[in-house]
């Protein structure tokens, strides 16, 4: 079989994680996944790598399917895209622009996998831009006896199969809605105070299209702010940035927090979405690297007080930081989907790759953010104790439907059943 053998030290993006699975399969195509899962006793699947747990991790086959060939289809009439489930959103993105439309919001970095972004929540940020999987029209998946079903907006199925954290099968397809195309400036301003985003938070991070605050929680300055505004945006004011965190920086200035290097995407000037909605090139190394990531989402009517729990742990926190990034999230319908329902404040920690030190920081975190019921980003770092059903309305019959599409638990793992989802 094309690209199988034992996992060996296949680790995921950073390094953080070593994959325990006994057999990894790296599929060309829809009929080579459907045979291997058909086959497999327990499978799960691994994308681009950019999970900082356990939540792909298998003792039997894990399954890639970043390799297929297929091209990206663009339906200019529907307005959608299809495209294969391990194709990474700077790809989508580029023929998607190629062929005069946009994706409606992508997250920081293109490199993750379609299928494995819509899977664990990820998002972008903007106070009405919902999560990434709020876009799937229709989703491919194979089954445990290696069939395809299809599930599409408007079905019983579709709110629970699209954030399913790989729980219902092996998704080979994804179909997108997109939009009109639009064109984004971005600028980084360095002199937000923390006093005035306390004072305001929700005001703040509602600044144009997308906003996103960098920080380390200490020190009265927070950090860096980076504004995404619409052009023309007649409902958004460049000016007011500039007022309350000092004037943007240069274009080609480094980022203290997010990298001196030339990873960012263009700043200071007018251009198409797909040069500055996500944060980091595409064709270049995102992020840090060497390093551990955790998040939760809390409601967003509660920024305020979430905001001034944890800057009271800024001088531990600081330390073990890379930066923290603080977004809006829209409410969506998805079942599992941390937004769910909600309006939300996304907390975001990029944290040196200490595990023992993370791992107690985490626990603090979470302590702090208890009153203001958090749901942690599936595919990253959080406390051991947390279960979907108290934080989910939905979770059961999200383990309805996942027992009847998958009765024998092949796509089952120990990350499922620990968070209550089997």
């Amino acid at each position: 079989m094309n690209g199988a053998g034992p996992a060996g030290s296949i680790r995921n993006w950073a390094g953080s994680h070593t994959y325990r699975a006994a057999r990894f399969v790296e599929a060309r195509s829809v009929a080579e996944v459907q045979r291997e899962v058909e086959a497999a006793t327990k499978v799960r699947v691994l994308g681009t790598r950019h999970s900082f747990n356990d939540l792909c991790d298998t003792d039997g086959t894990l399954l890639s399917t970043t390799g297929f060939p297929d091209p990206v289809v663009v339906d200019p009439h529907a307005r959608t895209v299809t495209v294969r489930g391990g194709q990474r959103y700077a790809v989508v993105a580029r023929a998607v622009h190629e062929a005069g439309l946009a994706l409606p919001n992508m997250g920081s970095l293109p490199h993750i996998s379609t299928a494995g972004a819509v899977a664990t929540g990820t998002h972008g940020s903007g106070t009405a831009n919902q999560a990434l999987g709020a876009a799937v029209a229709s989703l491919v998946l194979v089954g445990p006896d290696g069939a395809l079903r299809t599930v599409r907006r408007g079905e019983p199925d579709h709110l629970g199969s699209v954030v399913a954290l790989g729980a219902l099968g092996v998704v080979v397809e994804v179909e997108l809605d997109l939009v009109a195309p639009y064109d984004l400036r971005q600028e980084l301003h360095l002199d937000l105070r923390w006093d005035d985003l306390l004072a305001d938070p929700v005001g703040v991070l509602g600044l144009g299209f997308s906003t996103s605050v960098f920080t380390r929680w200490s020190g009265d300055l927070v950090g860096e702010v980076l504004v995404k505004a619409r052009v023309p945006d007649p409902g958004r004011d460049l000016d007011r940035a500039a007022g309350l965190m000092g004037e943007a920086v240069a274009a080609g200035a480094g980022s203290p927090l997010l990298g001196l290097g030339d990873s960012m995407t263009l700043r200071g000037t007018d251009g198409p979405w797909i040069e500055r909605l996500p944060h980091f090139r595409h064709d270049r190394e995102p992020s840090q690297g060497d390093e551990i990531q955790s998040e939760w989402f809390v409601p967003l009517e509660q920024a305020g007080p979430a905001l001034a729990a944890l800057r009271g742990l800024g001088e531990e926190l600081d330390p073990l930081l890379h930066a923290s990034e603080l977004r809006t999230v829209a409410a969506d319908d998805l079942w599992l989907s941390p937004a769910q329902g909600r309006d939300s404040l996304a907390l975001h920690f990029t944290w040196r790759n200490r595990p023992a030190e993370v791992a107690a920081a985490v626990e603090r975190v979470e302590s702090a953010l208890a009153p203001f019921a958090p749901r942690p980003h599936w595919g990253k770092v959080f406390g051991p104790g947390f279960t979907a059903a108290t934080a989910y309305e939905r979770a059961e019959d999200f383990r309805a439907l996942r027992r009847r599409v998958d009765p024998d638990g092949a796509f089952v793992n120990e990350f499922v059943q620990r968070v209550g989802l089997a």
